[in-house]
């Protein structure tokens, strides 16, 4: 999943450097094949993500009562790399539910959308910039990071 949208930058910049060094010498090969190098691998990063959106959307699925914490040891996938698939998920309409602000467990509820009233010195999600309305919260209700 972690992948840097400017290597397909870095990746063009070596094919065309490449191919402008052909011309002169052999070497223009080296540079291309590090190119595709760079660009293969973020192509097949990108076909990972989706299975790992698969995997995290079926971890919610088999075992409603998960927290971010509990699928991330059970996937092998990092902590940090569970909680962007969670946003992805939940930006997509495939994952809708809250997060509990005690325990951190996926609640399977819809999401409603509420007037909060903004005050200063309010609490906001440091990972998804979500509103924190309850003093006591641990934990994210939309996104589940821990606070």
């Amino acid at each position: 999943m972690k992948y840097i949208r400017n290597q397909f930058i870095i990746a063009g910049s070596f094919l065309w450097w490449g191919i402008t060094l052909l011309q002169w010498s052999w070497s223009g090969f080296l540079v291309i094949g590090i190119g595709v190098i760079i660009l293969s691998s973020q192509i097949v990063a990108i076909a990972n993500r989706s299975k790992l959106r698969r995997v995290v959307l079926q971890e919610f699925q088999t075992n409603p009562d998960a927290s971010i914490e509990d699928v991330s040891m059970r996937t092998g996938i990092s902590r940090k790399d569970v909680q962007a698939i969670i946003l992805d998920l939940k930006a997509s309409g495939q994952l809708i539910g809250k997060f509990s602000t005690k325990t951190g467990q996926i609640k399977h509820v819809s999401i409603q959308k509420e007037l909060v009233s903004s005050e200063e010195g309010r609490k906001y999600c440091h990972y998804c910039g979500t509103p924190i309305s309850k003093e006591s919260a641990q934990y994210c209700a939309y996104c589940g990071a821990k606070i």
